[in-house]
């Protein structure tokens, strides 16, 4: 197990060093020049020249990539254009942010999306069956943004239940303000991710519970709820896993939409700003951390299957 671990670190070498000079690229080579951003429509030439002079914006392409991809190693991942800050700790403090919403999410989406499609495999092609795979089909096709706006309107504005932006009320900063803030942004990032985990529970217990040792266990006279959650689950549960650990690098992404929606303060919002303001150390920074996360998470994933399922090894 260790040594597949260590080759799968390496692995990602190659794959965050394609996604730095990916990144790298598109963001110089889009049109626009920072220095005219920062200085304002009123700078000049001059003004101009010496600031991408002193940004190091005037170098050579390859020379400037080398150059951040040398501090990169060296934990200095630049400072930010716009915001005066180093890049790093920045990213890092709005990504605990981000974090705690897309947990909320996928722990959502999973126990729904688990509990959802158990229940409507159980139940195969009942009238509750094809309830929940509408519901599933609705919450699948349903645009984040659009969901975000419509909690908003129904739960905050209408119904005054929950908060409907930001992640702390001024001055409560407790646990319990925190998920009053979270319950609708992570409701609506977690619709789509549910559908698709309800779809592969479905599928995948369908496929188990057809199985000979399923209906062995029937005939031993094994309570319903004993088979399904014991033994059909546990067997069912690869794919589902598989799912899952996707779910979460689309997630991160779809996180830049939510937070917008909600003005929550993670790297969505972050990412976004920099953008807009050509902000080349800060997009860099948040992108590389993002495709880190995600990369760490699928090979997690991969180290749970052997947990799961004892015939699977790694040697």
């Amino acid at each position: 197990m260790a040594s597949y671990i260590m080759r799968r670190l390496l692995g990602l070498v190659p794959v965050l060093l394609g996604v730095t000079i990916l990144v790298f690229s598109i963001m110089h080579l889009s049109p626009g020049d920072p220095a005219k951003i920062i200085l304002g429509p009123k700078a000049t030439a001059e003004s101009i020249e010496k600031l991408n002079a002193q940004l190091g914006l005037d170098q050579p392409l390859h020379t400037q990539y080398l150059t951040w991809m040398g501090n990169v190693f060296q934990g200095e991942w630049g400072r930010s254009i716009q915001m005066k800050m180093e890049v790093l700790p920045l990213v890092a403090e709005r990504f605990t942010a981000t974090l705690i919403l897309t947990v909320a999410s996928i722990l959502i989406a999973a126990v729904v999306g688990i509990g959802g499609g158990i229940i409507s495999a159980y139940k195969k092609y009942s009238f509750l069956d094809r309830s929940m795979m509408l519901f599933v089909l609705v919450g699948f096709c349903l645009p984040v943004f659009w969901l975000g706006i419509l909690l908003q309107i129904v739960f905050g504005l209408n119904l005054n239940w929950l908060p409907i932006s930001g992640m702390y009320s001024p001055g409560q900063e407790g646990f319990m303000d925190l998920v009053k803030h979270l319950i609708l942004p992570a409701t609506a990032l977690s619709a789509g991710a549910g559908a698709i985990i309800a779809r592969m529970t479905r599928s995948s217990m369908l496929e188990v519970l057809g199985q000979d040792y399923i209906r062995t266990a029937k005939s031993k006279g094994l309570k319903d709820r004993k088979i399904i959650l014991i033994h059909a689950l546990k067997n069912a549960f690869i794919p589902i896993l598989t799912v899952i650990g996707m779910q979460i690098g689309f997630l991160l992404a779809g996180a830049v939409l939510v937070e917008m929606v909600f003005a929550w303060p993670g790297i969505g919002t972050l990412m976004v700003n920099g953008i807009l303001a050509r902000d080349f150390p800060l997009v860099q920074g948040v992108i590389l951390f993002v495709a880190t996360t995600y990369v760490i998470v699928n090979l997690l994933v991969d180290v749970l299957y052997a947990v799961f399922d004892p015939r699977i090894s790694y040697k």
